[in-house]
């Protein structure tokens, strides 16, 4: 089961916190996945599709519970797609007219109402029920362990921007999109997504996203600390193979007999060990040295060698020694 479908599932067993909830609930469902046909005065029909059982249940329950209307259940199957498709089916009746003006959906006298039906959403209970039908009936949301993406798929621009003032009323700021006729109403980040599960009621979802979230920031977390140790560790290396060519080099040059002795214990301690940084080669000398102290070390020898280069006539390496700078 996608994310998707497990919260249309948990959504679908949810109540609405007044009688008016109900409506609003139903009325996005019928509005946003609905299509409307017209026979002549008073006389329609409405036909549901949808991919998800749990919305295929909710839209049969509250038609029963509300209006007592007499509706068809056709469960059909893609062999291309694999999945099923719930057609539920409102056949011309007597009070179905009378329940589409209720919900909002039809405007007496002028037809197919162009917004959000706000006689039904005066209260912030009602109106979280609407954006709960919505998503229900026309939403996406993306596995969390990806991206974090949430949107509503809408006909008509007055209802995207309905829909878009509604959950602002909510505290959720959404962007429309226009996408081949119809309008996506979406989120693009994590607290967009946790905000929306929470104002519909998908606490279970919103948990389920919040621990994912702890785990790719622990994740990225410990990806940024190997990067970054690698990366001291890299800078560390070649600053070592640059001392370990000077040190070579006064051998070669001076003899390491011949050096003042710190510079001598900084020559044996760094052909000793060629992997550590100079913080911690510091500490091996006796008694301790600090980084700084063990750089001007370095920068002494560099300075020697130089001079003693110069002194023969060599003239300057092809290549200088790497810089002794690293990560302590």
């Amino acid at each position: 089961m996608s994310f998707t479908a497990q919260v249309k599932d948990e959504l679908s067993r949810l109540e609405g916190e007044c009688p008016t909830c109900r409506y609003a609930q139903l009325s996005a469902i019928m509005r946003v996945c609905g299509t409307l046909s017209f026979y002549g005065a008073g006389r329609y029909s409405l036909r549901v599709s949808t991919e998800t059982g749990a919305v295929a249940r909710t839209m049969i329950k509250l038609t029963h519970q509300l209006f007592d209307l007499d509706t068809r259940l056709t469960v059909r199957h893609s062999v291309l797609h694999k999945v099923r498709n719930y057609l539920i089916e409102v056949p011309e009746q007597q009070g179905l007219e009378e329940a589409l003006t209720r919900l909002g959906i039809l405007v007496t006298g002028h037809g197919l109402a162009s917004g959000v039906p706000m006689q039904l959403l005066e209260r912030a209970c009602c109106r979280r029920a609407f954006v709960r039908g919505a998503f229900m009936a026309g939403g996406f949301v993306a596995d969390p362990r990806g991206d974090f993406h949430v949107e509503v798929a809408v006909t008509g621009e007055s209802y995207a921007m309905g829909l878009r003032q509604v959950l602002a009323s909510l505290g959720i700021q959404a962007r429309i999109n226009h996408r081949r006729g119809a309008y996506a109403i979406y989120l693009k980040s994590y607290d967009g997504v946790m905000a929306l599960l929470g104002a519909m009621g998908a606490t279970r979802s919103a948990t389920a996203v919040g621990m994912v979230r702890t785990v790719k920031r622990n994740k990225n977390n410990a990806n940024r600390q190997t990067n970054a140790d690698m990366a001291n560790l890299r800078r560390t290396t070649d600053a070592a193979s640059g001392q370990l060519q000077l040190v070579d080099e006064a051998e070669r040059l001076v003899g390491l007999r011949e050096l003042a002795p710190a510079l001598l214990e900084f020559c044996v301690l760094r052909k000793a060990h060629p992997e550590l940084s100079l913080a911690q080669l510091g500490q091996l000398c006796d008694p301790p040295a600090s980084k700084s102290a063990m750089y001007h070390r370095y920068l002494r020898l560099q300075s020697l060698v130089a001079d003693e280069r110069e002194a023969r006539g060599l003239g300057e390496r092809d290549a200088e020694p790497k810089d002794a700078t690293s990560s302590s």
